[in-house]
């Protein structure tokens, strides 16, 4: 009688109502990856008005991620606490005070602080956004809100950069260009404060939390880290480790990689970032409607990715014509986008009930670790002149991630049937 009613009651919901929140969670998330992007364009002024080297401006990436990373896993316990909500409202702030420290720094220090609040301010927003998705929109659009939160994220990535370079350029001014990413960020958390009572996680929870908040009962209290026990945590942490380090190498050095092996023009091969991103979003449209109708998403994940490693694989042969080649190494986004909303509900079906927020905070810290670890390792591989093996390793790295994501299907499939093994 109750799973009836609660179905029933989640089927009652008003499309509008979950395409509200879906689209605020999505903005939200756009931004976070906007932020990301913050400095890196503008790093050619930068070196123009300070004289700074590349290696100088690369910490700032680094000091952005390190705080992200660390700050993620810390948060999660924080949204746990406080609700998601107001923690957004902080992160959108410490992007806004990021873009008006960048636009009045004086020297490398202003740059560090900038990256920093940057970073304290991305650092939370996956435990904010899947806390929010999980409690507020229904059990039947849950993927469609897990691909909308992924496609934004892809799309504030290929934003940043027309966006800040864009204004750098039209007013010749690298300050002018962050303080209009800081008044961007002020937009984006006046809609928030606006909108507020479709992102109050404290609200309406679905039949996927009333079945976990009534075995929490049942249950003894556990203690606030007894999560970090469960080895799926660690298994999506290295999911995510694996995948960002392709994603990393792919963003960072594909296009000069491109160069070298089929010697294409730069402004021609810097397509190939712009193309993966397009059709990682196309593959989230899809993958939106695929992760409702499939129980066992592990498979979903493993096809994917390991379609994708494989056309990196052939890329990395130099084997194709070099315009084949770039088409190639895009396409390869797509498989990464269909896998993505699969990934986010694997993640949310591994978590304990009442920890969403420290479980996703711990798993996507991963993400932070991979894109910090991995740029070095692929940088130093290009300065050696192993182009090809900016695609082997990224193919290689996806193929790591579909093992991560095979043993995380395996364990939640054991942990579903052990109780049909007690009834039976």
């Amino acid at each position: 009688m109750t799973s009836a009613s609660s179905g029933n009651s989640s089927a009652a919901v008003p499309f509008r109502q979950d395409a509200r929140t879906i689209g605020l969670v999505g903005l939200a998330h756009g931004s976070s990856h906007f932020f990301h992007m913050l400095l890196p364009p503008l790093f050619p002024w930068l070196i123009a008005e300070f004289g700074f080297s590349y290696s100088e401006l690369g910490v700032l990436v680094s000091v952005f991620f390190v705080i992200s990373g660390v700050g993620q896993a810390l948060s999660g316990f924080l949204v746990d606490r406080v609700g998601a909500r107001p923690i957004m409202f902080f992160a959108l702030s410490s992007f806004a005070a990021s873009g008006l420290v960048a636009g009045t720094a004086q020297g490398y220090g202003g740059l560090v602080v900038a990256a920093a609040l940057a970073g304290l301010g991305n650092a939370p927003f996956h435990p904010v956004d899947f806390t929010i998705l999980n409690k507020r929109v229904s059990p039947q659009r849950l993927g469609h809100g897990f691909a909308v939160h992924g496609i934004s994220g892809n799309l504030g990535w290929a934003t940043a950069p027309v966006f800040m370079a864009g204004i750098a350029t039209a007013t010749g001014s690298w300050r002018t260009a962050s303080l209009c990413g800081a008044a961007f960020a002020l937009l984006v958390l006046a809609i928030m404060v606006i909108n507020r009572d479709a992102l109050d996680d404290r609200q309406g929870e679905w039949a996927h939390q009333a079945k976990g908040a009534a075995s929490a009962q049942a249950a003894k209290p556990e203690h606030p880290m007894a999560f970090l026990k469960l080895p799926s945590v660690w298994l999506c942490f290295s999911f995510f480790f694996w995948s960002t380090c392709a994603l990393s190498a792919i963003q960072s050095f594909a296009s000069p990689a491109l160069q070298s092996m089929y010697g294409l023009p730069l402004s021609l091969t810097a397509m190939v970032v712009t193309g993966y991103m397009l059709c990682g979003a196309g593959g989230m449209v899809v993958g939106g409607f695929l992760v409702g109708r499939v129980q066992r998403l592990e498979k979903v994940i493993s096809v994917c990715l390991l379609g994708s490693a494989a056309l990196l694989a052939l890329v990395a042969t130099g084997l194709l014509p070099g315009m084949a080649a770039l088409v190639v190494a895009s396409i390869a986004g797509l498989g990464t986008g269909l896998a993505g909303p699969s990934r986010d509900m694997l993640i949310k079906r591994a978590a304990p009930p009442g920890a969403t927020g420290r479980v996703y905070g711990t798993v996507y810290s991963g993400l932070d670790l991979g894109f910090c670890l991995a740029a070095p390792v692929f940088g130093a591989m290009l300065d050696r002149g192993m182009t090809s093996g900016i695609f082997f390793g990224s193919a290689a790295t996806l193929a790591l991630s579909v093992v991560s994501a095979a043993f995380v299907g395996v364990g939640l499939a054991a942990r579903m049937a052990r109780p049909a093994a007690v009834v039976g």
